[in-house]
Order: C-alpha cells, then sequence, then structure tokens
C-alpha cells in the first residue's frame, strides 16, 4: 500500500552498526531502524539465544505459564518502579494498555467521572485511533475522524498550563521524558518531578511513553531514573526486543490494580520468541560497561557536532537530546540533510521541527563517532557552501 515514501535503498545484510545494501555498499546505521536495534544488527548472542528458541517452540499464546516471559517480567521489575508488567507487540499496543489503565484504574476506585487525560503539544504516541488522538500531529489524523474523545492537551514542559487543565474528569497524565518524534525535545528541570507532585495532589495516574527513550537509549535503563521520581506506568517497546516486536507496560501495584483477568489481553504478546530475544537484549544492555559506553559516546559525539556547527555555522541551529538519542536541528531542510548523509553512507532519522535524529546502536566505538562525525562534516560543507 502507499504508506512508506521510501528510499531507493535496500539491505541484505547487517553486522553490528553497519549495514549492506544488495550492490554491497556499506552503511554506518545511526538510525537503528527508528531507535530499534539497541546493539547493532547480528548482535552474537541475540542471533545465538534467537536461533535456539527458534528451534524449540515459537508460540503457545498467553492461556498457559511461559517461564521465559517470566523471568522477563521479573527483570524489568527488579531494574525499575514497577511491581508488575503486561507484554504485547508495539509501542502503540503498549500505550492503548496504559491508557485504559488510567481509565480503568479512576472506574475501579469509584471515581467514575475520571476519564480523561493530559498530554502534550509535540507529542507523538502512535498510529491506532486511540493514540493518534493523544498525539499532536493534525497531519496524522486527516481524514481518520471522528477521532475518540477524552485527552486535553497543555504546552510540553508548562506545568503551571498543566495545572490549570486538571478538572474533575482528570485521570492521569500522559507524558514522554523526551519527546522523540517531536524533535528530541527534552523535559525541562524539575518538569518530571512537578507531575508528579500534581497528580498525588489531585489523585491521577502519571504515565510516561519511553518508547524511545527506554532501553538504555539514555544511558539509564529509562529515562524517568535520571529524575527525582518515580511514574506509575511506563511504555516501552523499539529496543526492548533489539529488532524483534515486542512491546511492554510496566506498572506499580496501584496501577496494575485496575486490571483484572479479561480486563486486557493479546493472542501474540509475550510469546516465546519475543521475550526470548529480549531477555538477550538485557543480558547486554544491564551489564555496567554499556551505559558507561552510552555516555561516553554521547559525549564524544556531541563534542563532535558542536565543533561542526563552529565550522559551519549555516548548518546547526541547536543540538538537543541526552545520551544516544540526539538530535540535531538543522538549518538546511532536515530531509535533505537526511538525504546527503545517505549519499555519504550515514543513516539517520528525521524528526519534527527540522530535526535530524542520530539514535546508533549502544554499543558503538568512538570509530564509528569518527565515521560519523567525518560524513555530518562532509554534509554541513555540502549544504552550506
Amino acid at each position: 500500500m502507499p504508506t512508506y515514501a521510501r528510499a531507493d535503498l535496500a539491505f541484505e545484510r547487517g553486522e553490528g552498526p553497519y549495514l549492506y545494501a544488495l550492490d554491497g555498499r556499506r552503511f554506518l546505521d545511526f538510525g537503528s531502524g527508528i531507535a530499534v536495534n539497541c546493539l547493532g544488527h547480528s548482535h552474537p548472542h541475540l542471533v545465538r539465544e534467537l536461533t535456539d528458541q527458534v528451534a524449540k517452540l515459537w508460540h503457545t499464546s498467553n492461556l498457559y505459564q511461559m517461564p521465559g516471559q517470566q523471568k522477563l517480567a521479573e527483570r524489568l521489575v527488579a531494574n525499575t518502579f514497577a511491581d508488575t508488567v503486561f507484554f504485547c507487540n508495539s509501542g502503540a499496543e503498549a500505550n492503548e494498555a496504559g491508557i485504559k489503565m488510567m481509565r480503568r484504574y479512576q472506574y475501579v476506585a469509584g471515581n467514575r467521572e475520571k476519564n480523561r487525560i493530559l498530554v502534550a503539544t509535540n507529542a507523538f504516541h502512535g498510529r491506532t485511533l486511540g493514540t493518534l488522538t493523544a498525539g499532536y500531529s493534525e497531519k496524522y489524523r486527516e481524514g481518520f475522524g471522528p477521532m475518540p474523545d477524552g485527552f486535553d492537551r497543555v504546552a510540553f514542559g508548562n506545568l503551571n498550563e498543566l495545572r490549570d487543565a486538571i478538572t474533575p474528569e482528570t485521570a492521569g497524565i500522559l507524558v514522554e521524558p523526551i519527546q522523540g518524534e517531536g524533535g528530541i525535545c527534552k523535559a525541562p528541570e524539575g518538569y518530571l518531578e512537578g507531575l508528579r507532585k500534581a497528580a498525588d495532589e489531585y489523585g491521577l495516574l502519571v504515565m510516561f511513553d519511553e518508547i524511545q527513550t527506554g532501553i538504555g537509549r539514555t544511558g539509564k535503563l529509562f529515562a524517568y531514573q535520571w529524575s527525582d521520581m518515580e511514574p506509575d506506568i511506563i511504555s516501552s517497546a523499539k529496543g526492548l526486543g533489539g529488532g524483534f516486536p515486542i512491546g511492554a507496560l510496566l506498572a506499580n501495584e496501584k496501577a496494575a490494580s485496575a486490571f483484572s483477568p479479561g480486563m486486557h489481553g493479546t493472542t501474540f504478546g509475550g510469546n516465546q520468541l519475543a521475550t526470548r530475544a529480549a531477555n538477550a537484549v538485557l543480558d547486554e544492555v544491564l551489564k555496567p560497561d554499556l551505559m558507561e559506553n552510552v555516555l561516553a559516546m554521547s559525549q564524544f559525539l556531541r563534542t563532535g557536532l558542536e565543533a561542526i556547527g563552529r565550522k559551519h555555522p549555516g548548518f546547526i541551529a541547536e543540538i538537543r537530546g541526552m545520551g544516544l538519542l540526539m538530535g540535531i536541528k538543522t538549518v538546511p531542510t532536515n530531509s535533505d540533510v537526511v538525504a546527503k548523509l545517505r549519499e555519504l553512507n550515514l543513516l539517520t532519522v528525521p524528526a519534527g521541527d527540522n530535526v535530524v535524529r542520530i539514535i546508533p546502536p549502544l554499543n558503538i566505538t568512538k570509530t564509528h563517532v569518527d565515521e560519523a562525525l567525518a560524513a555530518i562534516d562532509a554534509a554541513a560543507a555540502a549544504l552550506t557552501s
């Protein structure tokens, strides 16, 4: 179907941070399948684990116990605020589950008038009707109406506006700690803590969409862990499976009490293949040296981008992000920058607000960073000459 404006490029294999096209060209993949391939391509441990599982058992459904799923849930709980986890297939599904949980929580608590959710400008939460409505883009909603009701939008980062928008019908708050699709916009200092305080004051739940920021992308397992607060719910996907589709909704006991058997479900979610892949990802991501590498490579990358900005003053308007979720707001049109970088064998991803996303695998080395910076420098020279 005509739903993608694909580049005229196809790949046959990948190794580490590199992709190899059908014609033999090698590309440095600093897009990671839109922040999905967090350990690069064909990582030996992931290949061994998934190959072993493929030969044993693929799927039985959630009608039966799954030890691998239990193990994955226990590891996520042990390394976060959460008490319990629901597994699904994608980030949009995880967000839908979280929206249902916030509303259902208030319903079970006897607050049946509380069914509206506060969301933010420039947000992106998925492509289902519900998550499209929670997101900001009118372009993505055009022609799909009528959209579901139940969302009230406030300016991202503005606590005063958020507090003013809380009504007796407000059930919860849904935001991204760092907005990915919206342009790598980081929450202001104290904003997440302020959300928690407001939610506690008015009896609301706080949910973070960590689909893009999670699984080590910012230098901690989840981005909320850089703050002095804990949410009630977070959604995860993308990097969780390292390339294999899986989503997860993590919740504390209070929020999860809203669900009982039959209230929510999935056929494929969290099956043997998906959870084996995700457990293999956590084997690597939970190693302390990997998080240290994310922070070190992030600093090398930022320093190099700052130097390019000074060298080519008409190229970079702003450097954004945290860890290896980096964005450069460019003076030239970001689509032109992404295309030029692709000509130079560097893959990146466009985002809102004329931003180019730089989201490489978490296990890159300084050699890879230097290679990427050389391509960005060349693109800057070509587009500002």
